[in-house]
């Protein structure tokens, strides 16, 4: 069973950093999209940032030039660094993944991030 395990999450300072980790377990495959999505309280989740293993970035623009999302050397390693946070990032961060073509998506637990003073 595929599973995917985030960590980093906490509280922030606005303006501070803070760096997510992801990585997968139970799959021989590789993961050939690799991601982070978030939903914030009453609100639908939404993509933050996704990358390729041929490293092809894509990012939501409230996100763009302050996150930055990056493979691990270990295959299926994703993290997103993210700097000069805003409050309106606080929200539940939930890795994600899948292969080429016809591919389910696959869910981490989510971790929470909360910037606020």
């Amino acid at each position: 069973q595929v599973q995917l395990v985030e960590s980093g999450g906490g509280l922030v300072q606005p303006g501070g950093s803070l760096r997510l980790s992801c990585a997968t377990s139970g799959n021989s495959f590789t993961m050939n999209v690799m991601g982070w999505y978030r939903q914030a309280p009453g609100k639908q989740r939404e993509l933050v940032a996704t990358v390729t293993t041929s490293d092809s970035t894509n990012y939501q623009d409230s996100v763009k030039g302050r996150f930055t999302i990056s493979r691990g050397n270990a295959e299926n390693t994703v993290y997103l660094q993210m700097n000069s946070t805003k409050p309106e990032d606080t929200a539940v961060y939930y890795c994600a993944a899948k292969r080429f073509g016809v591919s389910p998506w696959y869910w981490g637990q989510g971790t929470q991030v909360t910037v606020s003073s």
